[in-house]
């Protein structure tokens, strides 16, 4: 009884004082406000996955923007809408990454039924991460920058020269490039990008910074350390790349060499 007559005065009250009846009000908001927060938060945060991938699919358009625009610097704009490009973008998703071994791989989410084919190149939006090399109808392994047979053409931005990239398997964030010239002005803290001399993967696209170097056995070529813009310990997104003038490229070369 003393419950049901408190809650009839207390009512009473808001209702006839303005006063307590703002004060209702805004107690009454603050809490719905909590509630309407605590609730956004745990939906947000099981949304995140197909935020993640609403991005993905974003900066994989921005990616080609990107390049086409590369493709037409200094060139007259065409008519058309749709600017083509030698270049071709996949997302996918790593769900799961080697790199405690000295062959490391990791396995993509997406495969032949998704458009992939293998020697595709792989990056990330921070830098390279490997190359596609083998592939089923839904899965595709990358051959990681983090493994012993891996050799990428890379250069040094600054000079233009260019070497090779391996992994000495000591740490996952530092690679190797070899075979750059002593003549290059090499500095620490310099840019490594991609060569741009293979089918593989286009020019320019990041690698990491020169941490330190040293002269070889003959005194004649630069040994760099690399460290890599990537956390190679932690991909989650990655991009596919392939290049629709491999194949005419790969059969041009193969005839010129069947010549000699």
């Amino acid at each position: 009884m003393f419950a049901v007559l408190f809650t009839i005065s207390v009512a009473l009250t808001i209702q006839t004082h303005n006063y307590h009846n703002d004060k209702f009000i805004s107690s009454a908001n603050f809490v719905t406000g909590g509630v309407y927060t605590f609730r956004n938060n745990i939906t947000d945060y099981f949304a995140l996955r197909t935020e993640n991938d609403d991005l993905l699919e974003e900066n994989l358009l921005l990616r080609k923007k990107l390049d086409h625009l590369k493709d037409i610097v200094a060139a007259p704009i065409p008519d058309s809408t749709v600017i083509p490009s030698k270049f071709e973008y996949f997302a996918a998703r790593v769900i799961n990454n080697n790199y405690a071994n000295t062959k490391n791989q990791l396995t993509l989410d997406k495969g032949r039924n998704d458009g992939l084919s293998i020697d595709l190149g792989v990056i990330s939006s921070k830098g390279i991460v490997g190359i596609l090399s083998d592939i089923s109808n839904n899965y595709a392994t990358v051959q990681s920058i983090l493994n012993t047979k891996s050799r990428i053409n890379a250069k040094h931005k600054i000079s233009g020269h260019f070497g090779s990239l391996k992994w000495n398997t000591k740490d996952p964030n530092v690679v190797q490039l070899i075979d750059i010239p002593r003549l290059a002005e090499i500095e620490k803290g310099d840019t490594i990008v991609t060569g741009g001399r293979s089918t593989i993967f286009p020019e320019g696209i990041l690698i990491g910074t020169v941490k330190d170097f040293h002269l070889d056995n003959d005194d004649n070529y630069y040994y760099v350390n690399i460290q890599l813009f990537n956390d190679m310990t932690s991909l989650e997104h990655v991009y596919l790349i392939e290049n629709n003038d491999a194949q005419e490229i790969k059969e041009l070369e193969k005839r010129v060499e069947d010549e000699k």
